[in-house]
Order: structure tokens, then sequence, then C-alpha cells
């Protein structure tokens, strides 16, 4: 089997080259959905969008970028058994993504086209901008399984399955994945327009796993900012990692080449995790008690004892059990993550209570030194347990970025 690392990404032709005008023309396309007519190619030419986010450069947009108002979150199961299948699948997505973050149409677009075929853009996103439209994508450890591409020794170690946690109820249906895209943009339109035109250029080699929006971010990379609050009305993230510190960034973020493998310098790591927030038990909770828990006010936000947001926290005067005392870096030896998480609310639960939370998102260099470690602390004696529960979980390992337009995500993987 050719190695499809060593090939050229070439421009894939149009959807008229590939269907023709005549009947043998459509009968191709009707036997090649998926296939051959899910080829594209960056429609569009002129300058970008004042609200577009670069696609291309050494790192993932999504990550250290200011983060947008809205989530569209998929992760994929890959179907297919064929490795040259796959790597063929990560470049057309990395193509269509460097269109889609722009502003641009997939392929030909959705008018204008063969009237007998499908349109290769699915048209929703007709008219509006990418409103700061990011796409990253992961790969979760089970694409490593020994029997599957060929890829097993090339797993990170970084990439260690998360254990259970005390108080965990994860649905199965709620985690996992071979491949997860994260789709951020201040306009939800545009987030889902595109997860699903990746989703139908993937159809016959991947399959949606499980999928979560999300809605008022959790966390801000720009430290300028306001500190957003979750659903329990607090400001979430004042700590966070600033997208500007480089430091930082590099210290807790960003794998080195020294951590390996080779084709993971540069990247990260991601643990997604779905939690569900028991909004009504929280809402009965007195002021002082919400307080006590999280260890902050919650009009200002200041830590236990001090008078501002950001004055540095003195943990002694909080509770042993305050959640602010427990995540915190002294607490945990240094460890720190970069966290980009949403709210979300999925309807009810059939019982009248809210089935909603946040849908917590965080990157780090090692999962086995940071989240691993802080979580164990957290399930054990944060007295934020008794009003939350952690109900969906994945881990993935988010390669560089896409240097230009003749690489691809993960194109050193396969190498």
């Amino acid at each position: 089997m050719a190695d499809p690392s060593h090939e050229e990404a070439a421009p894939a032709p149009s959807r008229r080259s590939l269907l023709g005008w005549g009947g043998a023309g459509l009968a191709l396309g009707a036997a090649a959905v998926g296939g051959a007519t899910a080829l594209h190619r960056g429609g569009g030419g002129g300058a970008p969008a004042p609200d577009a986010v670069p696609f291309h450069g050494p790192r993932q947009a999504g990550i250290a970028t200011a983060v947008p108002d809205r989530l569209h979150f998929a992760a994929f199961d890959v179907t297919t058994t064929d490795r040259a299948e796959l790597a063929a699948l990560l470049r057309e997505w990395s193509a269509a993504a460097a269109a889609l973050t722009q502003g641009r149409p997939v392929g030909g677009g959705a008018t204008g086209g063969l009237p007998e075929a499908p349109p290769d853009d699915t048209g929703e996103a007709l008219g509006l901008r990418p409103a700061r439209l990011t796409l990253t994508l992961g790969l979760g450890p089970s694409l490593f399984a020994k029997d599957r591409f060929g890829l097993h020794t090339r797993r990170p170690a970084a990439l260690a399955e998360l254990p259970k946690f005390p108080g965990d109820n994860l649905d199965p249906a709620r985690g996992g994945g071979d491949l997860c895209v994260q789709a951020c943009s201040d306009d939800p339109q545009v987030a889902v327009h595109a997860v699903r035109n990746l989703a139908r250029i993937g159809f016959g080699r991947v399959a949606v796993r499980w999928s979560q929006l999300g809605f008022g971010k959790t966390s801000s990379t720009t430290p300028d900012s306001q500190t957003p609050r979750n659903l329990f009305g607090f400001k979430d993230g004042t700590a966070n990692i600033a997208g500007t510190d480089d430091k930082a960034l590099d210290r807790h973020v960003w794998v080195p080449a020294a951590d390996g493998p080779d084709w993971m310098a540069g990247g990260s790591y991601l643990v997604a995790r779905r939690i569900r927030m028991h909004i009504e038990t929280w809402d009965r909770t007195s002021l002082r008690e919400q307080e006590d828990v999280i260890g902050r006010t919650k009009g200002e936000g200041a830590p236990v004892a001090k008078a501002g947001e950001h004055d540095a926290p003195l943990l002694t005067a909080m509770l042993p059990t305050a959640h602010v005392r427990l995540a915190h870096p002294d607490s945990n030896g240094g460890a720190r993550m970069l966290r980009r998480g949403y709210s979300f609310t999925d309807g009810t639960d059939g019982l009248g209570r809210l089935d909603a939370g946040l849908f917590f998102l965080a990157y780090q260099r090692d999962v086995r030194d940071a989240f691993i470690p802080v979580q164990r602390a957290l399930s054990r004696n944060d007295a934020l347990n008794e009003y939350i529960q952690h109900t969906g979980s994945a881990v993935f390992a988010i390669p560089p970025g896409v240097r230009d337009e003749r690489d691809w995500w993960a194109r050193g993987l396969f190498t």
C-alpha cells in the first residue's frame, strides 16, 4: 500500500469534472457518494473576511486563540479500515476547513452546480460571515488500536485513557471517539454548518458518534475581557491561561519536541467532559453556602477574604472542600490547564429538571500531569460534587497546525 503521506496534496477535481454532463457521469456520481463526490477544493478567492481567524499556521486555531461565543463539538468513529482512506479524509477535511474558516463554501458551493447532483456545500451559511470560526481536530486513543491502521507504535504516552473517578456516571454514548472536531464561532449556524459539511465529506469513512452544542463560553483566553459566568451564576476561568502568555503556554499547554513523539511537537492534549449541573438543587441553596462551595463571591468573583476578582487567593481562608482551593495550582503541584468550556442545555430529563451544565474543554501538555491528578482531588473532596455529575468523557491528541495549503491535519502521523 502506498504511503499517502508522501503524496502531493494536489487540488481535488470539481464536482462538474467528476460527474460530467452525460448519463454516465450521473451514474458515477450516484455510486460515489461519500467518495469521489466528497472531494473538494477551497472555492472563492479575494481577501479574507475581517472576522476570519487564520487556519494555517504552526498551531491549530481554537486553543490559545480568543474564545468565540458558540460551540459545536463532534466526535467521530472511523468506519473505513483503509489507512490510505483515513489519510485522504484528513487531507480533504483540511482543505474544507481552510475554506470554511475564511467564509468560503466547500467545493463549488451550494448553488450554480449541476442541477441533477447534490451541491458541494449544504448552503445554510450562505450570506453569513465566518464570525471567528475555528476548527480544531483531535485524535482519540481508539484510533491507535493495534488491529486498525498500523498506528499503535506512534501513540503518544500522554494520550492516556482517563480513569474512572469517584462520582462519575458516564454514558458511553456521550464519550470516546476516534476523531473529534471542535467548531467555535460567534454564530451558532456557522459552527453547525462546518461540522455538518465535514461529516458529509466523511460519509462512508466516518460516522458521528456523539456531539454537543454549547453557548455562553465559560472561559476566556483574552485577559482584558470580562470573565464569563457559568450556569451557577459564578465567574468561571478567572485564572485561565492567557492566549498571549507564551511562557505559560509553553510550560503547560504545548507539547515540546522532547516529550515525543515527533508528530505531536507543537500540539496539545484535550480533555472533554460533559458535566451536568443540578440546577434546581443549586437554586435552593443559600448564597452563603454557594460562595463557601466555590470559594469566591458571586458578584465580584473575589476569593474568600479578598476584595477583587484577580486578587491572589488565600487558600487557607477557604473551606478545605472549596472548589477553588482544591483546583488551584498551589494545591496540585503547579498543574495548570487552558480551559475553553461552554454552557449547555439539552431540554429536560423527563422529570421536569433541566438537563444543563458545563461542557468542559481543557488543553494541556500531558493529561497525566494535569487533568488526572486535579480531577482525582476534586472528585474525592470537592463540595461542588453535591451539585454536579460528570456524564460524558473523552480525551484526544491535538496535533500541531496545518502549516500551508500543501499540508494537512496530522500529516506527520502518517509519515
